[in-house]
């Protein structure tokens, strides 16, 4: 059988292809939606990461036929005593999740069909506004549904009323940090057919610096509320992922995800120099993956890093990852070759 802290690398897995995918057309919805002029530069780049949903979906679909391996609450389910019991139901569970990623599939795809022919006329134009509309709220709603399921009811009896923001805010913050990696990477190695303007760079570390303020903010709001109280139905989980095996998985987080993008972004000159940006951006995506890892396999504050499954695991979905999107790339003529 394979172990719960192995098992939980194919769940952060999951994670970080998901908001990948949801980030991009999220991004160009809410760029749009504020008239930003530079969101003609990225929003078909963007919106070509929606390639990575069929592979969330078949991760999707891998975690639910886990069973008690993706929730270890599974085999305790019926017990009294837990938080939000009519949740807990298996069945609601595997068909809110796969009902709720179609759903958001479908409404993704109608956006991206019709940013293509936004410009084609005024009606056009019209019906790409109104699926906007729509973006932003199924991104908070179903990132809201996502981080509970696979994050914050691990423990069925532990719960916090901030922590869907928190997980979707952060999630945010790597994708816009991954989207300026991957930005540099194409634009200095001339694969885009169109590069993009060096002062998105800028832009992208201001929207970087906003969403680690916001997580910031999230992270300490629920954070207190939780250590002032001290109930040790809600701080035993948190003391144990701060003081136990992922002790350091946990503080790198604080320095990764808080420290270095704030002290850094905070310069106006680090803003503008990409080098500086991309270091953070790394930083972010980094501290992201420790954060995704400690809450789900940090459930109980205990288990081994394991270092071979990330290296096996991440890999292959790397390069899943990458084949879709680069065929996407392709077929949309954003790359060369």
């Amino acid at each position: 059988m394979i172990s719960y802290s192995n098992w939980s690398v194919l769940t952060v897995s999951f994670l970080v292809v998901l908001y990948l995918a949801l980030g991009g057309v999220t991004l160009s919805a809410v760029l749009h939606l504020v008239g930003a002029q530079w969101r003609y530069e990225i929003r078909r780049i963007a919106v070509s990461l929606s390639a990575l949903l069929p592979l969330a979906f078949v991760l999707l679909i891998v975690l639910l036929a886990g069973g008690d391996n993706t929730f270890p609450w599974l085999s305790k389910a019926t017990e009294h005593g837990h938080h939000l019991p009519a949740w807990h139901n298996y069945t609601f569970l595997v068909t809110r999740q796969v009902l709720g990623m179609l759903a958001v599939m479908a409404i993704f795809w109608v956006f991206i069909k019709r940013q293509e022919v936004s410009d084609r006329s005024p009606e056009d134009q019209q019906s790409f506004h109104r699926i906007a509309n729509w973006i932003p709220y199924t991104y908070v709603l179903y990132g809201t549904m996502v981080a509970w399921d696979f994050e914050m009811t691990l423990v069925p009896s532990w719960h916090s009323a901030i922590y869907g923001m928190q997980h979707f805010i952060s999630n945010f913050n790597m994708f816009m940090a991954f989207l300026v990696i991957w930005i540099y990477v194409l634009n200095t190695r001339g694969k885009l057919v169109r590069p993009v303007q060096e002062y998105i760079y800028n832009y992208l570390a201001q929207m970087m610096f906003a969403f680690t303020l916001l997580w910031t903010y999230t992270f300490f709001a629920q954070y207190l509320v939780i250590w002032y109280p001290n109930l040790p139905g809600e701080v035993d989980r948190v003391m144990g992922m701060q003081n136990g095996d992922y002790s350091i998985l946990w503080w790198s987080m604080v320095v990764l995800k808080l420290i270095i993008p704030f002290s850094v972004l905070a310069m106006r000159a680090s803003r503008h120099s990409p080098p500086i940006i991309l270091a953070v951006a790394t930083s972010i995506i980094v501290g992201t993956l420790f954060e995704r890892y400690t809450w789900i396999a940090g459930v109980h504050g205990t288990g081994p890093i394991p270092t071979v499954a990330v290296l096996v695991v991440g890999a292959l979905v790397a390069y899943a990852g990458f084949l879709l999107v680069r065929r996407k790339m392709s077929s949309s003529n954003l790359i060369k070759g």
